[in-house]
Parts: C-alpha cells; sequence; structure tokens
C-alpha cells in the first residue's frame, strides 16, 4: 500500500528528469530545433497561440466536432446495438455492416465525408460519430449477449417480460459496458474531428496541425499535440468522476 502511495510522485520525477535532458540537449544544440525543438519552444509556442487569441475559435470547432460525434455515436451504437442483441434479423442485418466498417480504417473515409458534406463541421462530425457508433454497437452488443443467464431465468420465473430484462438486467450492465469504453470512445471523438480537420477544414486543431505541418513548424506541431493531449486527459478524468458516480451500485 505504501509503495503505490507515492507511484505518481515517481512518475512526476522521472518525466521530469525527461524533460530536463532534453532541454540541456536542446541548449547545449545537440537536437536539430526544425526536427526535434526544445520544451522551452513548444511552451513558447502554446503561449503565443493564447496570448494572441487565435487558439479559441480552433478549440471549438474542434470540441463542438468531437463532442457532437461523441453523444450522436453513444446513442447511436446503443440503440443500434440494443437493437441487434434482443432481435436476430437485425443482428443479420447489422452485424455484418458494422464488421466491415469496422474492418476498414475508418480515418480513410475521411475525405469521403468532405465530398459528401463539404469542409465544414458536418464531415467531422461524420467521421467522430462513425468511430464512436461502431465501438459502442460492439459493446452493447456482445455485452448483452454475454449478460448471466441466471439473471434472465430468474426475472423471467418471477413473470418479467423484456421490459423487465431490459430495465433490471440489461440497462444497468449497458452503463457499466458503456462507462468502462467511454475513454477510448472519447479519443476515437478526438481523432475523427482532428484527422477530418487535417484533411480539409478552414479551422481547427487539425488545421492548425496541417497549417504548422506545411510550414514545417514542429515546436507549433508538438505544442498542439501537447494541448490535445492535456484537453483530452482532463475529459478521461471527467469520464472517471462520472463512471464511479453511475457506477456506484456496483
Amino acid at each position: 500500500m505504501e509503495r503505490r502511495k507515492y507511484v505518481w510522485l515517481r512518475q512526476f520525477i522521472a518525466f521530469a528528469i525527461i524533460i530536463g535532458l532534453w532541454e540541456a540537449a536542446g541548449r547545449a544544440k545537440l537536437l536539430n530545433p526544425l526536427y526535434a525543438p526544445s520544451p522551452s519552444r513548444i511552451v513558447g509556442a502554446l503561449i503565443d497561440l493564447f496570448a494572441g487569441g487565435t487558439i479559441w475559435p480552433h478549440l471549438e470547432a474542434t470540441f463542438g466536432a468531437a463532442l457532437g460525434g461523441l453523444a450522436l455515436g453513444i446513442v447511436v451504437g446503443t440503440v443500434l446495438g440494443i437493437a441487434a442483441a434482443l432481435a436476430p434479423f437485425l443482428a443479420e442485418l447489422l452485424e455484418p455492416v458494422m464488421i466491415m466498417l469496422n474492418a476498414v480504417p475508418r480515418v480513410v473515409l475521411a475525405p469521403l465525408f468532405v465530398i459528401w458534406l463539404g469542409i465544414g463541421i458536418a464531415s467531422k462530425v461524420a467521421l467522430s460519430f462513425v468511430l464512436v457508433a461502431v465501438l459502442i454497437f460492439f459493446t452493447v452488443f456482445t455485452g448483452i449477449l454475454q449478460v448471466d443467464r441466471r439473471l434472465i431465468e430468474r426475472i423471467t420465473t418471477l413473470g418479467g417480460g423484456r421490459t423487465a430484462l431490459l430495465r433490471h438486467v440489461y440497462l444497468p450492465s449497458i452503463v457499466a459496458w458503456i462507462m468502462g469504453n467511454l475513454k477510448v470512445a472519447v479519443g476515437f471523438a478526438f481523432t475523427g474531428a482532428v484527422v477530418g480537420e487535417f484533411v480539409a477544414a478552414s479551422r481547427g486543431l487539425g488545421y492548425l496541425l496541417s497549417f504548422a505541418q506545411s510550414t514545417y513548424n514542429s515546436a507549433l506541431m508538438l505544442a498542439l499535440v501537447l494541448l490535445i493531449m492535456v484537453f483530452v486527459l482532463v475529459i478521461f478524468a471527467l469520464a472517471g468522476r462520472l463512471e464511479r458516480h453511475l457506477l456506484r451500485w456496483r
């Protein structure tokens, strides 16, 4: 117990040592700043983004697309997963489609969505939605099929029908399965939004990444990667608190 108590401290010290060595190597000109800028340059680029106020429209665009796709993906994936698990004839139709979508690297759909929906936010929401919906569909679909049969038999023996099963057995389990995969879904949602913006957009963090790449501004690129990482980690923390709240019945 005592060993686990200070894990975060050891991790922080190790991280600080790596950053310090990286900074020292940059100042000693052992690293080419064009390819590997020092941490101070990266932080400077990040400060410039916020100080100039240029980052806010891009954050709004990326977060709007990612969270919109996340919400739609969770709702649609859950509904389709429940329908397929409870209605075998729907499973025969939906499962092959989802398997094919899962087999395709879905980020390659980004150019297609741009052609269909334009370079606005709709194409980014669509890509995030597909990434999340497929994940949630299989989470719910396989989860319901793996529910303990003894629970189902008890509800049935007591005279409960499909509605009772859905309310007392499936829905509590579905919440647990979705919350268990929520962090992955958040990552997928932001992947869809950023990749869609990287392919074609007029604003967004992906658009800024594309601009930084075209100008060989590696400090800006790493600053944007760091920014995305920090925001996603904050959402992970919020998702963890929500999971503990919703699953306190366990």
